[in-house]
């Protein structure tokens, strides 16, 4: 017998479109012979051979699913009462299958091209709407990250908005959860803020502080009445925040009804699973008045060129890219795909279906409450929505190790003190089992009799008296078939990578292998709380770990941090690793940070956040960093020079031959060189980062490593450190190293990690490297097949460029009045989300392709890259008029085509510009919308029904 019995590993040859023949023949039109001789050409010299990822095999798809499964079983899911902004819920199955397990929602980009976007921009509208009506104040964005970092978001907000401008002082409750403080004192550190916390309570001077955040209801169960103390900080001219439970606020009166300038917080109960701490979508609202203040994104309705309503986002919401070092806030990613599960969810339940499951799980409560008062436990407070903390004195140590006998965790508070807190997931049996446990030896108290003599526990002086949800969208998609159909119209509505290729330089929008998607929604990685004991998270300890140890072979790093939970996030770490670092050496008056003028609009922001002064140096007509005005400032600025931060491969898509000067000249005057790791596609398994001269970067896990954007979150930015910052890296109260939390869970967004994990494992060493020199590969190849219609921009000194290439629009403005955005919405009617826009270069589009896609993918693309320009050139040659051409009124819909026809070109051009599009025709649900008309009427919540009819 002579058959092949090795288990073959198909994956890579699945993950990488082109085929062997393809690759050969792009490798030709470029002038190669092989793959490792283009790489020779692109990759310097003097950073060859850093790469110690090796050549491992990767494992089959199946057999990586089972070593993966494995570890997921060392994870002990024990019946969670620990609560602190975490609970257990039920995400409802058509949610599950149609949307967080569907590619049209998890493989789709950042809705900043609105026309092709409509669908996830309604879900989002929804997300606004539904945090607007439970807070009470008419202004809310389209997610945050995490309920911690939502917090720190408001207390730079109110710093900002306070009419307290001098004070540097900022109240925090003591009856907010641990996560939050610990945020709070990470994110003020650096920007010269106090946080006093305390009780408010006992709060008699409220002169002096700048703003507030208060926790409604408090962290250990209590509903506080705040209105007296509100009313008292505003006189004091303070700004308060109030961090609210959602499902709590529709029995309670919301914040907005008591006078609160901001509420924030978290949507993870509403549908979205524990995983171990994230990733969740947090939420931020605030007043109308404050509203171009507020950090995030920010969903507004519109109109498109028919006047029809269109919604996209609104101009904000990239400020960080806009005002740069000005930046009140680095937030470039949201929550997008965990927004869009909680929008659904209350799409699905409606208003009485929430109230419904707020008023049982209080029932439940209030049961249990009067059942532990009559067992003889001494309730905090008298007040409760879903948590007690009870005194259990000497007797709490016994009660918790009772409770993991019977797999129940209960929350750690102190010697004295635990906590218990009901959730949707809750039954009749499980309070009766928690009695059980306090009961001990003795009789546990009977349900149905507790149940006939208990009270409920909220104040009645804050029982809601507001509607809300009162929308048509919350009252109509309540049965099974309805909410399927209107995922469906939704996501028929946009264009994701389900359906062609997302070619957005920059942004690295690859395959998300369905294999590597399975494991998120297995229990094991979605029920355990983030603060569970450690020895029932034995599985994903030896995930985080093996994950961490396979990003240091990637990059070349001694050290990683997985808690950054997005690329901004990730930014911030490594700077404050850097702040620590050299503040360590008693150099605490390094704060210079040097950023080339082609950086991402991130870094700036970043470094200002980080408390650092951003010093620009230019770069050359070739777009790479001028070496001799970095020597320069480095001189110039070589007492107080902390970091460079610079993108590698380039912002212009280019490797930079001069790399490992850059990062001597900076050492050499005493700074620490952040890589920032956006381009790190272009470089695993060919050069590493570490290895060349890099301190410190970050990686964006839902970049190069292959966990989904999800429509623009979420995101995972862990950093990678050399020795000597590794004592600096993201801590947690609830890890060894307790000190400089950046978000509220320990591991970030830990339940999306096995992505990357399979991912790396399926790849191997080899395919890695293979995945970084095809997507080198492919973008030369759509480079080389443009550059006779679109000059390319900016290539390597022999002509090459990296893993994207940047086409120079502005002479073609000049020509025929054509410009980007023209280009851009005219792609919509081939078929194809339109490359990056205007950065790094105003007028310039950057392509990146990435790996996955095959030959006819690039071929496709490029043919309409190239049709395109036919069209220009017959508005430059007069065959087409200037203001009325395909160009200029894309992207066409259907129903301008079955109407009046008054252009002076023919239907089938506009629709069908060439023959492949009849076969599979993307039809845009609506024509080019209007930003500026959205921006100057802002809309932030769901119109009136008539206006989607009418349209």
């Amino acid at each position: 017998m002579t058959a092949n019995l090795s288990t073959a590993n198909e994956f890579i040859a699945r993950h990488i479109g082109p085929s062997p023949a393809d690759e050969q023949a792009m490798l030709d039109t470029l002038g190669f012979d092989s793959l490792e001789a283009m790489s020779d050409a692109v990759i310097p010299a003097s950073i060859k051979g850093t790469s110690v990822l090796g050549n491992a095999d990767g494992q089959s798809e199946a057999d990586a699913l089972a070593a993966l499964k494995a570890i997921a079983s060392n994870n002990q899911l024990y019946k969670s009462y620990i609560g602190q902004g975490y609970y257990n819920c039920h995400t409802p199955a058509p949610i599950l299958r149609n949307l967080l397990e569907n590619p049209a929602w998890y493989t789709a980009y950042t809705p900043y091209q609105p026309e092709i976007s409509q669908g996830r921009l309604e879900a989002l509208l929804n997300f606004q709407t539904l945090i607007s009506d439970l807070t009470g104040l008419p202004i809310s964005n389209a997610s945050l990250l995490d309920e911690a970092t939502a917090a720190a978001e408001a207390m730079t907000f109110c710093k900002r908005l306070s009419k307290n401008k001098a004070s540097q002082r900022f109240f925090a409750s003591v009856h907010c959860h641990p996560q939050t403080l610990d945020v709070l004192r990470t994110r003020a550190e650096p920007l010269g803020i106090e946080v006093v916390v305390g009780d408010e309570a006992e709060l008699s001077d409220v002169s002096g502080f700048f703003g507030a955040l208060l926790q409604y209801p408090a962290s250990h169960g209590e509903v506080f009445d705040y209105r007296e103390l509100v009313q008292r900080l505003h006189e004091g001219n303070a700004l308060v925040a109030v961090a609210a439970d959602l499902l709590a606020l529709t029995l309670l009166t919301p914040p907005g009804e008591f006078d609160a300038d901001v509420a924030i917080g978290t949507a993870q109960r509403f549908g979205v699973p524990l995983g171990f701490g994230g990733p969740h979508a947090a939420y931020f609202a605030t007043r109308d008045g404050f509203k171009r203040d507020m950090p995030g994104r920010l969903v507004g309705v519109s109109i498109d060129r028919f006047g029809n309503t269109a919604l996209r986002l609104a101009m904000q919401t990239r400020e960080q890219h806009i005002r740069r070092e000005k930046a009140t806030s680095n937030i470039c990613t949201a929550q997008v795909l965990l927004a869009n599960i909680a929008s659904m969810y209350a799409v699905y339940h409606g208003p009485a279906g929430l109230t419904r499951i707020a008023e049982r799980i209080h029932g439940l409560t209030a049961i249990l409450a009067e059942g532990l008062t009559q067992l003889g436990f001494t309730l905090v407070g008298a007040t409760a929505f879903d948590t007690l903390t009870l005194h259990a004195g000497g007797d709490t140590a016994a009660l918790h190790q009772r409770a993991w006998e019977q797999r129940i965790n209960l929350r750690q508070i102190d010697a004295e003190q635990l906590g218990v807190s009901l959730d949707e997931t809750t039954s009749q049996a499980d309070v009766e089992a928690l009695l059980a446990l306090f009961a001990g030896q003795r009789a546990a108290p009977d349900f149905n009799a507790l149940a006939a003599s208990a009270e409920s526990r909220l104040p009645a002086a804050l029982r809601r008296q507001s509607a809300f949800l009162q929308h048509a969208v919350f009252q109509r998609y309540h049965s099974e078939t309805e909410l399927m159909r209107y995922l469906r119209r939704l996501a028929d509505k946009d264009l994701a990578l389900d359906r062609s290729m997302i070619p957005l330089g920059s942004c690295t929008m690859k395959l998300n292998a369905a294999s590597e998607m399975i494991p998120v929604t297995w229990a094991e990685f979605g029920n355990l709380h983030p603060f569970a004991p450690a020895e029932q998270s034995q599985g994903y300890q030896q995930l985080t770990q093996e994950l961490e140890a396979m990003l240091c072979a990637a990059t070349g790093y001694d050290a990683v941090s997985l808690q950054p939970n997005a690329g901004s996030q990730g930014e911030y770490a490594g700077l404050l690793a850097i702040r620590a670092y050299h503040r360590s050496r008693g150099d605490s008056h390094r704060n210079i940070c040097l950023i080339p003028a082609s950086a991402h609009g991130t870094n700036p922001a970043t470094a200002n956040m980080a408390g650092m002064r951003v010093v620009v140096t230019a770069c050359d007509a070739r777009g790479n960093v001028d070496i001799d005005d970095l020597r320069a400032k480095a001189q110039q600025h070589r007492e107080q020079l902390a970091a460079l931060m610079i993108t590698y491969p380039s912002t212009h898509g280019v490797f930079e031959e001069a790399i490992g000067e850059i990062c001597t000249i900076i050492h050499e005057h005493g700074g620490q060189v952040y890589i920032d790791g956006a381009n790190m596609n272009a470089m695993v398994g060919l050069c590493a980062p570490g290895k060349f001269g890099g301190d410190v970067s970050h990686l964006n896990l839902h970049k190069t490593f292959c966990i989904p954007h999800g429509g623009g979150g979420p995101g995972v930015g862990p950093i990678g450190v050399k020795a000597h910052l590794a004592p600096f890296l993201p801590g947690h109260a609830s890890l060894e190293h307790t000190q400089g939390a950046v978000c509220a869970a320990p591991f970030g967004s830990a339940s999306i990690l096995p992505i990357t994990w399979m991912y790396i494992r399926m790849m191997g060493g080899a395919g890695l490297k293979r995945a970084s020199q095809m997507a080198i590969l492919n973008a030369n190849y759509i480079a080389r097949r443009l550059e006779q219609h679109y000059p390319v921009l900016y290539t390597g000194s022999n002509g090459l460029v990296a893993h994207e290439c940047i086409l120079d629009l502005r002479p073609l403005k000049d020509s025929s009045g054509i410009s980007v955005d023209d280009v851009a919405k005219r792609l919509i009617d081939f078929g194809f989300h339109a490359p990056t826009m205007s950065f790094p270069v105003a007028g310039t589009l950057m392509i990146e392709p990435t790996e996955s896609e095959s030959k006819q993918e690039l071929d496709r693309f490029c043919d309409a890259m190239i049709q395109i320009r036919e069209e220009i050139r017959a508005v430059e040659d007069g065959r087409l008029d200037k203001d009325d051409n395909p160009l200029k009124n894309a992207p066409h819909t259907a129903a301008e085509l079955v109407g009046e026809w008054s252009h002076g070109y023919g239907r089938e051009q506009a629709v069908y510009p060439l023959p492949s599009l009849v076969q599979g025709k993307y039809w845009p649900p609506v024509g080019r919308v209007d930003n500026v008309y959205g921006d100057r009427n802002l809309v932030c919540a769901c119109p009136p029904i008539e206006l989607y009819q009418e349209s």
